[in-house]
């Protein structure tokens, strides 16, 4: 039986700078009490959620996400940046000593309870920092993760090369834990997973954009994300997701191109490349934006 695929974007608010989804995807005018994740997930079925890298969520607020969505919509939630970022985290804090401990464990596996209980979890993604190499004290701080982590789908994010160098070692590593390695595309190039069974861990794809000069030399950090992939660029992975599902797994497609909702122009392209409905109405700002949008999702007030 084949898997299924869900198509989403990471995150659903980007209010503010220059890439403001406001306006474009999400209507300039805003009726009283609108709701920008209920309306998201009126148009997509999965999101994944970045909010949690930088603090760990409130339950209370986790349990807010499913009353705002449809019964079966998913959230791959990323791992909180203590976990796999320490040098970030040491620095966000103004602390000197990393003291991960038993209780980050309790209160992550805490925020998570309502989404598990609920079924709508889709996995926890863990991304490293290119300064996270392949070496023995790496591999063993993985292991050790991922032991902690097994209650959940897991997907891991490596993106430093010495990983790939021995692939071979990297997806037994993972595969040992039920886990899977999360295939990227982003501005240095694409880092590529086989399509091995990994137990019940989705096969998860991140799209970052190929801006490759902004990438580590920009104004703002969101500058990086500015980058619309081309219908002939996306179908490589409207192929892969079609043959990771062929095998029985379940697809996580996640389009971080953020900038000016390119991402939502990308998930929504994917979606058609692979004979999914687009439910919902888009605003006119987006076909204007984007015309390859033009026939593959219904604008507010026209007939598509």
């Amino acid at each position: 039986m084949d898997g299924e695929i869900r198509i989403g974007t990471s995150g659903w608010n980007y209010p503010a700078g220059h890439g403001t989804w406001n306006g474009i995807f999400y209507p300039s005018r805003r009726p009283r009490g609108f709701d920008e994740l209920r309306y998201y997930a009126e148009r997509f079925d999965t999101v994944e959620v970045n909010s949690t890298f930088y603090r760990i969520a409130d339950p209370v607020a986790v349990t807010r996400w499913i009353d705002r969505t449809p019964p079966g919509f998913l959230f791959s939630v990323k791992l909180y940046q203590k976990f796999t970022h320490p040098d970030m985290y040491l620095k966000r804090k103004g602390v000197t000593e990393w003291d991960l401990s038993s209780g980050d464990f309790d209160e992550f596996r805490r925020s998570m309870d309502p989404l598990a209980g609920a079924g709508r979890l889709a996995a926890i993604l863990l991304q490293f920092p290119e300064s996270f190499h392949a070496d023995p004290g790496a591999r063993e701080y993985l292991n050790w993760l991922l032991r902690a982590l097994a209650d959940y789908p897991l997907s891991v994010e490596l993106r430093h090369r010495s990983w790939t160098d021995n692939a071979a070692e990297t997806r037994a590593q993972l595969a040992s834990h039920h886990a899977s390695w999360t295939m990227i595309d982003r501005g240095t190039g694409v880092f590529s997973t086989d399509l091995a069974e990994s137990g019940n861990a989705p096969f998860y794809v991140r799209l970052h954009g190929r801006n490759t000069a902004a990438w580590y030399h920009h104004e703002k950090s969101e500058d990086r994300y500015n980058y619309l992939y081309s219908p002939a660029e996306l179908a490589p992975f409207s192929a892969v997701a079609r043959t990771a599902a062929a095998k029985g797994r379940r697809v996580l497609m996640y389009m971080n191109n953020h900038f000016s909702a390119k991402a939502v122009a990308n998930a929504a392209v994917l979606k058609k490349q692979l004979d999914q409905p687009l439910p919902g109405e888009y605003p006119v700002e987006m076909i204007t934006r984007y015309p390859e949008l033009t026939g593959v999702v219904a604008i507010s007030g026209l007939p598509l």
